[in-house]
């Protein structure tokens, strides 16, 4: 007998998504989701396929789909519930918004060379091993594709990123509102780049987007980008 796990996904955003149903206007990498780069760092989108990893509500997806005329974005979300309230903030924009209920790796592992863009919010990147997510990645990736994502530069608490591929088990809640963890990989820069070369991953760049705010509970961004 098998067991469904818990989805511990089921409370994120619920409350915004009750009163904010539009397509975002901006789209940004930083932690507090309020001031640094943008999209641009995608580059030209324009008739490209790109892959949302650990979409959540696919708000940063929908916002590429109505803004940067790409052929197809897919909202990849292992989440039941976040799924269902993708499929209903924007379900609308399909087809060329596509709503993917899977975790990152089973959905990058199954065909190759189908993506020219993949990125991830504080998504599947944060939490999921990058020694299997990565690799599957590369081969997800047509040569020459990008791959975006913004981390933690460290913990939420201050205490420093990991020297070592160790993931931290941090607080969630079931859909009962029971008390849970999951495990989530705050990485330093070296070890980013280190990992990201050995799943065939080069011209490695790596930014720290520094905290808009103060106090408990913010943090330092790592912007990273690298070509297949």
């Amino acid at each position: 007998m098998t067991t469904t796990p818990s989805d511990l996904w089921h409370h994120y955003g619920r409350t915004r998504a009750e009163h904010d149903r539009a397509v975002p206007d901006t789209f940004h990498w930083n932690w507090s989701q309020d001031s640094g780069p943008g999209p641009e760092v995608l580059g030209d989108l324009s008739g490209l396929v790109v892959g949302d990893l650990g979409a959540g509500s696919a708000r940063h997806a929908a916002h590429l789909v109505v803004h940067h005329r790409p052929a197809q974005v897919v909202a990849v979300d292992a989440s039941p519930a976040q799924y269902e309230m993708a499929l209903d903030l924007f379900g609308h924009l399909a087809p060329c918004l596509r709503i993917v209920p899977s975790d990152a790796v089973s959905h990058l592992r199954a065909p190759t060379n189908t993506y020219d863009v993949l990125y991830s919010v504080f998504g599947a990147l944060d939490f999921t091993d990058p020694r299997e997510l990565l690799p599957a990645a590369a081969a997800a990736l047509r040569p020459g594709g990008r791959l975006v994502f913004s981390t933690l530069a460290h913990y939420l608490n201050g205490a420093p990123a990991r020297p070592d591929i160790v993931a931290a088990a941090v607080s969630a809640k079931t859909p009962e509102g029971e008390a849970s963890t999951l495990r989530r990989w705050v990485l330093q820069e070296q070890v980013w780049m280190k990992v990201l070369d050995e799943a065939g991953f080069t011209e490695t760049a790596v930014d720290v987007l520094e905290s808009t705010a103060e106090g408990p509970g913010t943090a330092d961004t790592l912007l990273v980008t690298a070509v297949r």
